[in-house]
């Protein structure tokens, strides 16, 4: 099978998932990777069996033709022009942009030069969220009017070893979760028409607990709780809550609220867990779905396991673009996320309803078939 070969622009934590991952994939090999601490390329490259390049010649090279862009998120848009103006395609850890205008030049760019643009998370491809996705609609708990949404914690300082851009402009729970929730509400109700929110910061200051920088303090220059209402097209309402000021909560990570049931969705930050439906009486079994996206292959930090699949939304890309159709995460689709993420931040700031200035078409669903097709 023809394969496209892939860079990747970012060498540092999540640079791992996408290296290790990414032989499970049909249409893609790992061939080189770039960092701007050549040390950090030099590492993974030795890790995984790639060739260490500077950012320049791994934008030059010949058997590149797909950049993984996994830098931070306030150098998404410059690195991501850099790897379009090279002519090469580009796919983006999330969020691709921090604006529309952003967003917009990147879409331009690709236009005028015939290449792709794709976007993480691709999480909403994993079984839990395709079986939810049929259900959505098969109509199996009637029409969708209402749901929630939460992700809550005490905060990223206690784990990454390097937290300061969680906290700074282009951070903060919205930017840096939401991708996933907003991501998987699209695909299962589709496009946002407007959202209202509040937002606050918990405190001034967080506090450093991870190694190796245990103890230095970091300021906080964005919201880190925020209260949102996002109404769909479809009419649907949701309400979605993300905070880094949260110690512990009860709460289900989604819940969709139809005219004959509920439909429990498992947390979209995985590709697996438990999907749970209700009719007005109670609880009743949803159906299986055998689908390759949700066989557990990994253990979490607590050793519990999981279905961690990273890349397929990577690989749909590349067999899209070998095959000549559209790719699932797209430019599209990401862009209509931001627009809705960017617009619960001004909303906050505001104290008003904010109307979305772009839309999208539902990815297509990955059944058991096509999710097949991906895989090696």
């Amino acid at each position: 099978m023809q394969k496209l070969g892939i860079g990747v622009i970012g060498c540092g934590n999540i640079s791992t998932a996408y290296m290790r991952l990414a032989p499970l994939f049909n249409g893609i090999e790992m061939r080189a990777c770039a960092d701007m601490n050549a040390e950090a390329a030099r590492a993974r490259a030795e890790e995984y069996g790639l060739r260490a390049l500077t950012v320049e010649e791994l934008l030059a090279a010949d058997d590149v033709a797909l950049v993984v862009n996994l830098t931070i998120p306030a150098a998404h848009f410059e690195v991501s022009k850099r790897v379009l103006e090279a002519g090469k395609h580009v796919y983006s850890e999330k969020p691709f942009v921090l604006t529309l205008e952003e967003g917009e030049a990147l879409r331009a760019l690709a236009s005028q030069k015939s290449l792709r643009v794709g976007s993480a998370p691709d999480t909403f491809l994993g079984a839990s969220h395709q079986l939810a996705r049929q259900l959505v609609d098969d109509g199996a708990v009637g029409k969708i009017t209402s749901g929630t949404c939460f992700v809550m914690s005490p905060g990223m300082e206690m784990w990454h070893p390097n937290p300061d851009f969680f906290f700074q402009a282009g951070g903060g729970p919205v930017l840096d979760l939401g991708p996933y929730y907003v991501s998987n509400l699209v695909q299962l109700l589709g496009p946002v028409k407007r959202v209202c929110a509040m937002t606050s910061m918990g405190s001034d200051y967080r506090t450093i607990t991870s190694q190796p920088r245990a103890g230095e303090r970091i300021k906080v220059e964005t919201p880190t709780t925020i209260h949102a209402v996002l109404q769909f097209h479809s009419g649907a309402q949701v309400t979605f809550i993300s905070s880094w000021d949260v110690w512990q909560h009860g709460h289900s990570s989604m819940e969709l609220y139809g005219q004959a049931g509920t439909l429990h969705v498992p947390d979209p930050n995985f590709f697996g867990g438990e999907v749970r439906m209700t009719a007005k009486q109670g609880f009743v079994n949803a159906p299986g779905m055998d689908h390759p996206l949700g066989v557990t292959n990994a253990v979490d930090g607590r050793g519990v396991p999981q279905a961690n699949y990273r890349c397929a939304g990577l690989a749909d890309m590349a067999q899209a673009i070998l095959d000549g159709r559209g790719h699932r995460c797209s430019l599209e689709f990401a862009l209509h996320v931001v627009d809705v993420m960017t617009a619960i931040l001004r909303s906050g700031e505001m104290g008003a309803f904010i109307e979305m200035t772009t839309t999208c078409e539902r990815p297509e669903a990955l059944g058991p078939d096509a999710a097949r097709a991906l895989m090696a």
